[in-house]
């Protein structure tokens, strides 16, 4: 019935895979759970290798790096049944009745996304800018995420059907960090498939360090334009590509990179500093992204 696939790299899962283990067999379904270290060479695997004694559990370190993509792809290659609930190696599951909840809403519906939340204290004042952006703009209560269900859909946390799953897959063409979510939703909402939203959160167990998250981000939007100037998106489907469509055609974009230049060191020090301001954040990200134009 349910395949459960968790990509890993340099993380100790076997917490998480000992929950979801015992969840499983709580509800009496028909389950694996497939975990995969994308050949991070991990001192933590040896922490791994224990999934390997849980019935119908299995981990395995490749020796060669896939990239995260492709890691995704070949767990659900490898799974055996019609359901893949998709879970990052470093989530916490919150409630004890995670899996029975699932299971009790795939009735009619090709996927199923439960959400996902921050912890309500940062871990520390370097962590700022990825806790602030995922509490308070990411996380959201599935009654909202309803008002746009492929747009809020992101493939932590979401049971899909294997079949549906085949039609779209990961881009394995595209190399760069980020948007592999926004990619694949616009791809479902395009065949349509029946999205439902409910309140069955995991927690963000990884939260990256402000510099390492403000490099993620760059690449995600140089990503993301890769994405709309190769047209394997509507521009209608993410705002930031809409502004950054409606700037090119007042052809603002080249002034605003030209502020980006000026400002970009004063918005880096906020933004890597002990109070990063999500309004500096999203300032910068319009930024970089028209300056990513006048590069190309």
């Amino acid at each position: 019935m349910l395949s459960i696939l968790i990509p890993v790299y340099n993380y100790n899962v076997y917490p998480l895979v000992s929950e979801l283990h015992k969840q499983c067999l709580d509800c009496g379904i028909t389950f694996e759970i497939l975990c995969q270290d994308d050949a991070s060479q991990s001192s933590l695997n040896a922490f791994n290798e224990h999934v390997n004694a849980l019935p119908n559990c299995s981990f395995v370190s490749l020796k060669e790096n896939l990239a995260h993509r492709e890691n995704r792809n070949s767990l659900a290659e490898q799974a055996k049944f019609d359901y893949l609930l998709f879970i990052d190696g470093d989530s916490i599951i919150i409630h004890d009745n995670y899996i029975k909840k699932y299971i009790e809403n795939l009735h009619d519906f090709d996927v199923v996304y439960g959400g996902r939340l921050n912890p309500e204290k940062c871990p520390s004042d370097n962590q700022k800018l990825r806790w602030k952006y995922g509490r308070f703009i990411e996380d959201k209560f599935a009654e909202n995420r309803k008002k746009q269900p492929y747009q809020s859909l992101l493939f932590n946390n979401t049971v899909i059907k294997k079949e549906c799953f085949n039609k779209v897959k990961f881009d394995k063409d595209t190399k760069k960090y980020g948007h592999d979510d926004t990619l694949l939703s616009y791809q479902l909402s395009v065949l349509q498939v029946k999205i439902n939203h409910i309140e069955n959160p995991v927690e963000h167990g990884h939260i990256d360090t402000n510099l390492v998250y403000l490099n993620k981000t760059k690449e995600s939007l140089e990503n993301l334009i890769l994405l709309y100037e190769e047209e394997k998106i509507d521009i209608e489907f993410v705002r930031l590509i809409q502004l950054y469509h409606f700037l090119k055609r007042i052809k603002s974009a080249f002034i605003i990179s030209k502020i980006h230049t000026l400002f970009e060191k004063y918005l880096v020090q906020n933004l890597t500093g002990n109070n990063p301001d999500l309004v500096l954040f999203n300032w910068f990200r319009v930024g970089y992204l028209c300056s990513i134009n006048q590069k190309n």
